[in-house]
């Protein structure tokens, strides 16, 4: 199995399928394996490949088209649902302790508002979160000095089981937000059976930004043994088919493609109990609002639903109406779109004729600094091209990244640029809510983005996490 960042499924060693009793248990904990789910209807698991004599042509046979099954909304009965643990949180001694003035001043200095009844108390440390010790060392072993501002409030929400809104800035530490409580969640249900689907899904709206979010699941759920995929178009089914009827803890879903593989029976989501919606405002914006609709149909409605958005638009609230139970609300910013303080913004107007000779212009005061890493935007995948061949044949290490590559193509793309051999990529739009490269110094608009909102997350690609960068436009 590849280690490579970029695969489909990240299988963390240890995990026992033969394993009957207790739950997964992080390093030796875990719960017992009572209630079962039964496997008879729902979904099937047909599909497969054409025999001797069968499929497409040849004397072998070939693939045959899967059936699909178009999905229609359950008739829930909870009742008849298996019961499950949802909330896991304690208050840390030191949380109980403090004030509502407490609370109130460091709400203020985070610039954070929650809304909702029954909201918990902000942490301001790990210890203070009450992950178990197999969560916590995760965390301490990547170095991290303390929790950023959405953490401190969403951890609680999200361990307490209760429905929740995020709404926060790009870089912001969000994606741990609702990974490290969806590792406790799993942790305390039953060992997946034979014909299962996931446990917790997470829907993302690129393939770029559900990769990311697989890699960090891969790393905090390794002392849990938990696996995980990550499910998207633009690549071969084959092996996203393989993982997800192997058995899987999380996946990791682009909208469109989920849909394709519970129509086709090759996975179910009646296992699902932890559901999040990631860049929610973004999904709505690219029109995936009918797919994440009949997706979440499919799921039982008791279960946990975490929306995470950076902005809060009419749709979304429309959304969190339909979906979320007495959901808990916290915003870190405005709930407006607004580019972070710590990004210089220079504005520059020129003419079209103007444009390669500013660009080189940039480029050569980014790369006055070793370490640098410069992202540039242009509007089209031609004019993405275009500018990279240029670039290129005057000796600068740029490569591209758009929509008409393939997969694979994109993911070289970004380890290069990644690792810093390819310092300089040339992206459309498609990279600006889909990307997260640490260490993006510069960001330079090639060619006028076509809306504000644009703008604000093409520049949010530098300035994360408390660091500064700078943007030309």
């Amino acid at each position: 199995m590849s280690d490579y960042n970029g695969g489909y499924s990240n299988y963390n060693s240890g995990y026992n399928n033969n394993t009957h009793l207790g739950g997964y248990g992080g390093n030796g904990g875990g719960y017992g394996n009572g209630g079962g789910y039964g496997n008879g209807g729902g979904y099937g698991n047909g599909g497969g490949y054409g025999g001797r004599g069968g499929g497409r042509g040849g004397r072998f046979g070939g693939r045959p088209q899967a059936e699909r099954v178009e999905l229609s909304t359950p008739e829930w009965d909870l009742d008849a649902l298996p019961p499950f643990e949802k909330n896991f949180y304690t208050e840390h001694p030191d949380v109980v302790a403090r004030s509502d003035a407490d609370v109130a001043a460091f709400r203020k200095e985070h610039d954070m508002t929650c809304e909702g009844s029954d909201i918990p108390k902000p942490i301001t440390s790990f210890d203070e979160a009450g992950f178990p010790d197999y969560v916590l060392s995760e965390v301490k072993q990547q170095g991290f000095p303390k929790p950023t501002a959405i953490q401190c409030q969403g951890w609680p929400m999200a361990l307490s089981g209760r429905d929740m809104v995020g709404i926060a800035s790009t870089g912001s530490g969000k994606t741990l937000s609702y990974c490290l409580p969806a590792i406790v969640h799993i942790n305390a249900q039953p060992l997946l059976k034979h014909g299962d689907g996931p446990i917790v899904l997470v829907l993302a709206p690129t393939r770029e930004l559900a990769v990311q979010i697989q890699t960090e699941c891969s790393k905090f759920g390794a002392s849990s043994r938990i696996r995980n995929t990550c499910v998207y178009g633009g690549a071969p089914k084959g092996q996203q088919i393989r993982d997800l009827q192997r058995g899987l803890e999380i996946c990791i879903a682009t909208p469109g493609r989920l849909i394709d593989m519970l129509e086709t029976g090759k996975t179910n989501l009646k296992r699902v109990t932890y559901l999040v919606l990631d860049e929610a405002d973004r999904m709505l914006d690219m029109g995936f609002e009918p797919q994440i609709r009949k997706i979440v149909d499919q799921i039982r409605p008791d279960r946990q639903t975490l929306m995470w958005s950076a902005t809060w638009p009419k749709e979304v609230k429309n959304l969190t109406r339909d979906y979320l139970l007495d959901p808990i609300q916290v915003t870190v910013g405005s709930l407006e779109l607004a580019a972070s303080h710590t990004i210089t913004q220079v504005v520059e107007v020129i003419s079209q004729f103007e444009k390669n000779d500013r660009l080189l212009k940039h480029l050569e005061t980014a790369t006055t600094d070793k370490e640098a890493k410069c992202l540039v935007f242009a509007s089209t995948k031609r004019a993405c091209d275009e500018v990279t061949s240029f670039l290129r044949q005057d000796g600068w290490p740029a490569l591209a990244i758009h929509g008409d590559k393939d997969q694979h193509e994109r993911d070289w793309v970004l380890k290069e640029f990644r690792s810093g051999k390819s310092p300089i990529m040339v992206a459309t739009d498609v990279a600006a809510r889909g990307i997260d490269v640490k260490g993006i110094t510069y960001v330079i608009n090639y060619d006028m983005p076509g809306n504000i909102e644009d703008y604000v997350h093409r520049i949010g690609r530098t300035g994360r996490a408390g660091t500064f960068g700078t943007a030309y436009l």
